[in-house]
């Protein structure tokens, strides 16, 4: 099964008449049609997942709350990696070559690493958010107000977009490894190693906000777990409503467990091999094989589409929203301040 998606033996160029072009690594019909299919999708999920998720935050006014416009930004760098890097991504990694130019090389190279991690920092940002909420409820509105959410959004975008810029667009990653970069360069590539300095870095910006949401998160259950059990204990004393106040409080623990453990697993599981693998490359001479490398890649965008259906389309108050939006309700005059919680949305 494996080798059915292996590139064919035939030797191609990427570029037939131009020197120094790149081997191409040519799939054979049925594979890549099925990779163009599989990535492709996932550059459309991450699209119009994302902006319906942003459609609904800034429509209906109900829902302009600091965490939701956390969301919404969170949503926007995550269409913004299935608009202007997923596409391109795709086809160089069925093509094996890059057409679209070494200036956009470039410019796709930034983009991938701001859009990213500027994801990553806003859901370190709603972590943050989270465990405010729950652990103290009643000062959280004057805590986190709308000018923190806005203070957190700029900063995240800040420091990713700095980040990306002042190592790529510079050519700051290259420094110290220059006869290495000399060598992988051909016509028809696209590749940005980082040296161990800036991959040392980008280890540091990837592994400190990832123990700041473990820790959150954890605590996040904890609290909930104890706040869950002593509603339960008290609603004990009411007898007539007991049982059906007992099962609206094990919804809303299973609920939140379960929100929490598929973020948390799907973070890890998309962004860690990756981290993992450029930290031991930068010390390794490279030795990642390109399609590894691809996989990993993908790993990480895929988490920009997936991030719609946690943040957002898991909470009743979302689904409602984007049936009205789908419907074209939205249209409507009124249709802003339409209500689009109920007392079942209150529970999740």
């Amino acid at each position: 099964m494996a080798s059915s998606f292996s590139p064919s033996g035939s030797l191609e160029l990427c570029y037939e008449n131009v020197n120094g072009s790149c081997i191409k690594s040519p799939y054979s019909p049925g594979p890549r049609a099925i990779l163009y299919v599989v990535l492709g999708l996932g550059a459309l999920l991450a699209v119009f997942g994302n902006l319906l998720v942003i459609i609904a935050i800034l429509h209906f006014k109900q829902l302009h709350t600091p965490t939701n416009f956390l969301v919404a930004s969170l949503a926007c760098a995550d269409f913004l990696v299935g608009l202007t890097v997923m596409p391109f991504s795709t086809v160089r990694s069925v093509e094996s070559c890059w057409y679209f130019g070494e200036s956009y090389c470039k410019f796709h190279t930034c983009f991938d690493t701001s859009f990213c991690f500027a994801s990553l920092f806003h859901l370190c940002c709603i972590s943050i958010d989270r465990y405010i909420a729950v652990t103290d409820p009643l000062s959280y509105p004057t805590k986190f107000t709308v000018s923190v959410s806005g203070v957190c959004i700029a900063l995240s975008w800040f420091f990713s977009v700095t980040y990306s810029f002042s190592i790529f667009y510079t050519g700051a990653n290259e420094e110290g490894i220059e006869e290495l970069v000399v060598a992988l360069t051909c016509v028809g590539g696209c590749q940005a190693p980082l040296n161990q300095n800036w991959v040392l870095l980008c280890f540091l910006l990837f592994f400190l906000p990832t123990i700041v949401m473990v820790f959150l998160y954890g605590r996040i259950f904890l609290v909930a777990k104890h706040q869950a059990r002593k509603i339960e204990s008290t609603a004990n004393q009411a007898q007539a409503c007991s049982e059906s106040y007992k099962e609206r409080v094990a919804k809303r623990e299973r609920k939140a467990a379960k929100t929490l453990g598929i973020a948390m697993a799907a973070f890890l599981v998309s962004w860690l091999p990756y981290i993992i693998d450029a930290v031991i490359d930068a010390y390794m001479n490279f030795i990642t094989p390109p399609y590894i490398y691809e996989i990993l890649v993908w790993c990480v965008y895929y988490n920009s589409a997936m991030n719609p259906l946690i943040y957002a389309f898991f909470y009743p108050w979302f689904r409602k929203a984007i049936k009205l939006i789908m419907s074209g309700k939205v249209f409507r005059g009124d249709s802003c301040t339409i209500n689009l919680f109920s007392e079942e949305a209150d529970v999740g």
